[in-house]
């Protein structure tokens, strides 16, 4: 990954850099602080090494990694991305300022996660440290003290440690959807499946993947179906019929939505068999 610009300034609680990430293989090292990233380019495809699965990042998503955790990708074309330092030390002094109802300990790995509040504050912090005159490090960290109070509210300090899905319960469903993805997928099926309420389903699983229910199955579906038109051996709408759209349109508007592609794009970009 290479650096377009870093902060002049003297340490923070708070940095950022905008890098370029060339396209191929990155390893993430342990780093001593907490890292958000938010990806800056078009639609990008890559391949997880942590999670095991390929992601479709667009503009906005952003990716957390904790302290002392590591990770690694396979980026398949080159894209940029604004990366924010968070030192540990201010996520305790915000906890100590929120009287302890805030756990800092309880920061996990999220991927493809979309909040408009963590987004606009990272535009800002590149914002001002862009310009020729820059606001100093009283605003930085404001913005990173922002940043804190978000992080620690992804988990819902009013949702205890125990209202959460277990391993367990994540799995059944993930599992239920991959089997299930050409069929009609309800959040009354999915509850059963989990053994929780509807409503706590939705509120758990986005605190558990970043996204809501209903993003996770839209996605799930383009990508086998992205898979599927590529193989070339089905028409457009039996691949829609087979992934759970409506029709071909239907289709064709989740496909541009979530990877910026539709099946005419994908089938025109196979070489001839």
């Amino acid at each position: 990954m290479r650096p377009q610009f870093a902060p002049a300034r003297s340490p923070s609680d708070v940095t950022m850099v905008s890098r370029h990430v060339e396209a191929g293989v990155h390893r993430l090292s342990r780093a001593p602080h907490h890292r958000i990233m938010v990806h800056a380019s078009a639609a990008t495809r890559s391949y997880c090494n942590q999670v095991g699965r390929y992601f479709v990042r667009r503009a906005g998503d952003i990716d957390l990694v904790p302290a002392g955790e590591e990770g690694g990708f396979e980026a398949e074309t080159p894209f940029d991305t604004i990366e924010i330092a968070l030192q540990p030390a201010l996520m305790e002094r915000v906890v100590a300022e929120l009287g302890g109802r805030a756990r800092a300990s309880r920061l996990d790995t999220r991927h493809l996660l979309r909040d408009q509040r963590i987004e606009h504050l990272a535009r800002a912090l590149q914002s001002d440290l862009d310009a020729d005159a820059p606001s100093g490090p009283l605003f930085a960290d404001s913005i990173g003290a922002a940043l804190a109070v978000r992080l620690l509210g992804l988990d819902g300090a009013d949702i205890g440690r125990t209202n959460r899905l277990s391993d367990s319960q994540l799995k059944r469903v993930l599992e239920h959807i991959e089997a299930a993805l050409h069929e009609p997928l309800s959040i009354h099926r999915l509850s059963r499946v989990a053994g929780a309420s509807s409503s706590h389903l939705r509120t758990w699983f986005k605190v558990a993947t970043g996204v809501t229910l209903h993003r996770y199955v839209l996605r799930r579906r383009v990508e086998r179906a992205r898979v599927l038109l590529q193989q070339g051996d089905l028409s457009t709408s039996e691949v829609a019929e087979l992934t759970g759209f409506a029709h071909q349109s239907h289709l064709a508007h989740w496909m541009r939505r979530e990877i910026g592609q539709t099946p005419r794009d994908l089938r025109r970009a196979q070489p001839p068999k």
